[in-house]
């Protein structure tokens, strides 16, 4: 390891403690002019001159380059002692990225104690700023929303970079040493330093939420071309709009009513969509016997788009007030629950805003003629029928035509999951529904527990709340021929995030620390008894000592980890996942068969996901989907394994998001910048026509989530087709529709047709 100490004239006060810093900025240390007591180490980095130099804009810092290693460090601490920072509330620091690109630059800020903060920043490149690290961990949920506003921002005229995002815990009495460094740079990489101190925070905070979000629901201190500054702009683009969706929605004369292609593969019509394999590819199938990929948006909604305002209100520059016409967007929900998605998150319950269904009625809404008093010499009028104004409101009629003319100009043919049931029952696109189980069935937690913890599939509760679900899902559409099929939830817990043995058997293991009360434990234990009929038996196969099978009644039970020396214990913790994943998609499958029997059971849906859910799936159900938030649906998951299921595979969830149009979040896949988002597309959807098995992908979502964090857990990302004031972003829109179009000429090319079947 390789230590350096800036000289011993960088020191002052050597010996003298430093006492509890004041609540105004403290300047500690000048890597200009070095004069107080702080030591600087590097590791992998160094300070290559004496002095310092000037930036472009006439300011003086003092230049450290990382070097291209595993993690190049900068260290500061004091010379001796600790810093007590216990009365202020950020380290501050003077810093420029001197690279002409962005940098990520991990802070962490240690306590004599080993607690530490973290901090990873994205450090701009351009002019110096001061960065700021809250000194207690924090996020943009605190804000009630996924990810916070773009940095640096000004603040009484500088140049402010607060870390929005710091984890851990620190003993601000005792602050031991403040480090920053880069995970693996593959070339040197520099950055100019300046003063480095503590200093308030409420202000700053104050400043980098107050106003941020317009009238119309977008970003205010952004600019971007889809951006409005006034109705008259949403009015001119809703004309110009519908003059190119003209254009764009030629007859399509190659496919049947459903979007089954008519020069494709001939399949038997059996009055409903359904799959088959034909040669070494699988095809979904519409009524009518022809072949079928799925183009899917999610989430295709004009109720989707509220954001809590409640608490919050000076974040938004322009609210109606009450009385005036828009104010019959608010309205009051609570959200609150104990999903892993909503922890920590501030601002989820009380008085709503819907920036989007506002927006409809800017766009959209037909004024009142005005009636014209008769002049005083005329004739008194004939009485007509006056047709009254129609209250102001969203028109979900037009909205409805308008948003299926739009998902079908841009080259899509199906309505993914959560969009609105008057799309489905317009009878112009094949759409999904799901199965939202709830009830007060037992649950396992996995630690996760994203969207909750896993249902029991033992306890009879579940099956009552799966058959009370079906039953209402399939009312009305057991005979729709429109409907593609259900899906059965959505991003269960299956198992814990990480590769290691505890996460991937998080399930099993969590069970066996459960009391008995729970069906789950119960279903585990007799499947144990059943192998080993003793408790001896178990104990020399798990290398445990078991006094008694009653023990592992008790709860807390902690099992062993898996290990080549007892391979069953590996083999009894994926006996028992297994089983618990036949139950549940068991339960859900004969179900569906009773209240459904013609359509398809469409998959779980899996994030994070084991391979005994996804073998009991493919027995189970008719189509395995998965949510793929990769670049390519071949890095989700091993398609070696898949393909050896031969099963239909639907990608049930995917996009790319960036964060130059409004949203602070850029997705779970995000690019660089907005025009990245249609090649990204295009790669994707290439990837998985390669992949025979894939019967079609769905993107997620139709519309941007607000800026300001959607009700159900804040999240707030530039994932949409169109923003939130209903202008598509043509650019992406236009991508997309390219390449969609290109979908029935791929598949078919790659495919040899086979003699023509007799329906």
């Amino acid at each position: 390891m390789i230590r350096r100490s800036l000289p011993v004239a960088f020191a002052l006060l050597l010996t003298t403690p430093l006492f509890a810093a004041p609540a105004q900025p403290q300047t500690l240390f000048n890597f200009v002019r070095p004069l107080d007591a702080v030591q600087v180490a590097t590791e992998q980095a160094s300070l290559p001159q004496l002095t310092a130099e000037p930036t472009a804009d006439g300011e003086v810092l003092r230049r450290v380059v990382f070097n291209a290693a595993e993690r190049p460090t900068l260290t500061l601490t004091p010379q001796s002692g600790d810093w007590d920072w216990s009365q202020t509330e950020a380290m501050s620091l003077r810093i420029q990225n001197a690279m002409d690109w962005a940098i990520t630059l991990d802070v962490s800020i240690t306590s004599r104690d080993g607690k530490s903060l973290t901090s990873r920043i994205a450090l701009p490149a351009g002019p110096a700023q001061t960065l700021l690290v809250p000194l207690a961990a924090t996020s943009p949920l605190a804000q009630g929303m996924r990810a916070g506003p773009p940095m640096p921002i000004t603040v009484a005229g500088q140049r402010v970079l607060l870390a929005e995002t710091v984890v851990g815990e620190l003993s601000t009495a005792q602050v031991s040493s403040v480090s920053l460094s880069l995970a693996n740079p593959d070339s040197p990489q520099s950055i100019l330093l300046g003063r480095f101190g503590v200093q308030p925070l409420a202000a700053v905070q104050q400043a980098a939420y107050s106003g941020i979000i317009d009238a119309w629901g977008q970003y205010n201190r952004g600019q971007w071309p889809e951006k409005v500054s006034s109705d008259q702009q949403l009015r001119d683009a809703a004309v110009r709009e519908q003059a190119q969706l003209k254009t764009w929605l030629q007859p399509k004369t190659e496919q049947d009513i459903y979007g089954g292609w008519l020069n494709g593969p001939r399949f038997e019509a059996k009055g409903f969509f359904r799959t088959e394999k034909q040669g070494e590819r699988w095809y979904l199938v519409t009524p009518e016997g022809h072949p079928f990929y799925s183009l899917g948006v999610n989430a295709v909604s004009a109720w989707q788009s509220r954001t809590y305002v409640e608490g919050r209100e000076g974040m938004f520059s322009a609210l109606p007030k009450e009385g005036e016409e828009l104010a019959i967007y608010y309205g009051k929900s609570n959200s609150r629950s104990a999903t892993g998605a909503n922890r920590g998150r501030a601002f989820d319950q009380g008085r709503w805003f819907d920036f989007y269904r506002a927006n409809l009625q800017r766009s959209y809404a037909q004024p009142c003629p005005a009636v014209v008093p008769p002049l005083a010499a005329s004739p008194a009028p004939v009485e007509q029928d006056v047709t009254p104004c129609p209250p102001p409101g969203l028109d979900a009629a037009r909205w409805t035509a308008h948003s299926l003319d739009r998902l079908q100009a841009w080259g899509f043919n199906t309505l993914g999951n959560w969009s609105d049931d008057t799309l489905g029952a317009a009878k112009r696109m094949p759409y999904t529904v799901p199965l939202s189980i709830s009830g007060d069935y037992a649950t396992i937690s996995t630690g996760l527990d994203w969207w909750g913890g896993m249902p029991d599939p033992f306890d009879p509760r579940f099956a009552m709340a799966a058959e009370r679900a079906i039953a209402i899902a399939s009312r009305d559409r057991r005979d729709d021929p429109w409907l593609l099929g259900f899906f059965a939830d959505n991003e269960l817990a299956w198992a814990a995030p990480g590769a290691e043995p505890k996460a991937r058997y998080a399930l099993a293991y969590s069970t066996l620390r459960l009391t008995t009360d729970v069906p789950a434990k119960r279903a585990f234990l007799k499947q144990l008894r059943d192998k080993y009929r003793n408790h001896n038996g178990l104990s020399k196969a798990w290398g445990i000592q078991l006094g008694a099978w009653e023990l592992m009644e008790d709860p807390g039970f902690e099992a062993p980890m898996p290990s080549a020396e007892h391979p069953q214990i590996e083999v009894d913790l994926q006996n028992f996942q297994r089983l618990l994943a036949d139950t549940y998609f068991k339960t859900i499958a004969d179900s569906l068969k009773w209240h459904a029997p013609n359509h398809l059971l469409l998959g779980g849906r899996f994030a994070i996901t084991t391979p005994e859910a996804i073998a009991a799936c493919a027995q189970y159900c008719d189509v395995v989907s998965f949510n793929f938030y990769t670049r390519e649906p071949q890095h989700g998951y091993d398609f070696a394994v898949l393909r050896a299921l031969d099963k239909p595979l639907l990608i049930s969830e995917f996009h790319f998001g960036s964060r130059d149009r409004g949203p602070f979040w850029g997705g779970v896949s995000e690019v660089y910048k907005e025009e990245e988002r249609g090649p990204a597309y295009a790669h994707f959807l290439d990837k998985a026509l390669q992949e025979p098995s894939i019967v079609g992908v769905h993107w997620f979502q139709y519309l941007d989530q607000p800026a300001s964090g959607r009700l159900l857990d804040g999240e707030n990302g530039h994932l949409g087709l169109l923003g939130i004031t209903d202008r598509p972003w043509q650019g992406f829109v236009e991508a997309v529709r390219k390449v969609n179009l290109q979908v029935p000429g791929k598949v078919l090319k790659s495919t040899q047709q086979p003699a023509a079947t007799q329906p």
